[in-house]
């Protein structure tokens, strides 16, 4: 399921470094995490949707990227992003 507009601008508003910033690490972090969490849900009741299964592991290897360049890049902003998430790293 497609993550709403207003819940989006709310994660934008949350984890963005300026005023409608969309391109940020920490935003598209906390946007794939959204929908990861919101996939985790759809999974648990529908077992036997492996198209959303697969949809799923590709968020997570984008996430796992997104992660690995954050940290390599800036390991303070990479700590509080996990931090605020509760990501178990």
């Amino acid at each position: 399921m497609a993550i709403s507009k207003e819940k989006k601008n709310e994660i934008i508003k949350q984890y963005g470094r300026k005023e409608g910033d969309t391109g940020s690490p920490e935003v598209q972090i906390a946007v794939l995490t959204y929908d990861i969490n919101s996939l985790n849900d759809h999974l648990k009741v529908n077992k036997k949707d492996h198209h959303s299964y697969v949809g799923l592991l590709k968020k997570i290897g984008h996430r796992r990227n997104l992660l690995k360049y954050l940290r390599n890049n800036d390991v303070q902003r990479y700590r509080e992003l996990i931090k605020s998430l509760g990501l178990r790293r």
